[in-house]
C-alpha cells in the first residue's frame, strides 16, 4: 500500500468531515499527533497531544453536533511537501434544539507517512458559542474576569 501525499491525507479527512464528528477522523493522525486550537475561548483547551485524545474529543463532539457538509473547499500545497493549508466551510446542526450553524475553518497540517503528525486549527469561537446558545454564558465569564 503506498502512502498517501499531504494533500489527499486532508482531502480525505474533509470527506470523513463532512458526515463526521466520526472516530474514524482520527485514524488519519499519528499517534502521538499535537493538535492546536489558537483562537478558542479563555478557559478552553488550546491543544490535544496524542489520537486516542482527539478522538475521546470527537466522540464527545459528535453527542453535541453533526456536521452535514463541508463545502467551499481550497487545499494549498507548500513548498514543504509534507506540509498544506485548507480552507473550508463547515455546515452542521445541534443535536439537542436541531439549530444550524456555518463555521469559517483554516488548518495547517504536517503530514508524515500518510498521517497527520500536527495540525493548527483556526475558526472563530464565537460560532459554536451562539450555535450552542452559550452567549449568555460567555458574557458572565467575561464580566466575571474568568
Amino acid at each position: 500500500m503506498s502512502v498517501l501525499a499531504a494533500y489527499d491525507v486532508i482531502a480525505r479527512l474533509l470527506r470523513l468531515t463532512a458526515s463526521g464528528p466520526c472516530e474514524e477522523m482520527a485514524d488519519l493522525f499519528a499517534k502521538d499527533a499535537v493538535f492546536e486550537f489558537p483562537f478558542q475561548l479563555p478557559g478552553m483547551s488550546q491543544g490535544e497531544q496524542d489520537r486516542e485524545t482527539f478522538r475521546a474529543h470527537l466522540r464527545a463532539g459528535a453527542r453535541l453536533q453533526r456536521f452535514e457538509s463541508v463545502d467551499d473547499i481550497e487545499i494549498h500545497r507548500t513548498t514543504d511537501p509534507e506540509t498544506v493549508i485548507a480552507e473550508y466551510r463547515l455546515r452542521g446542526r445541534v443535536t439537542a434544539t436541531g439549530k444550524q450553524f456555518t463555521s469559517q475553518v483554516v488548518m495547517v497540517a504536517r503530514v508524515r507517512d500518510g498521517l497527520i503528525t500536527w495540525s493548527r486549527n483556526y475558526s472563530n469561537p464565537l460560532d459554536s458559542v451562539i450555535a450552542l446558545d452559550m452567549v449568555d454564558d460567555l458574557v458572565a465569564g467575561l464580566a466575571a474576569g474568568t
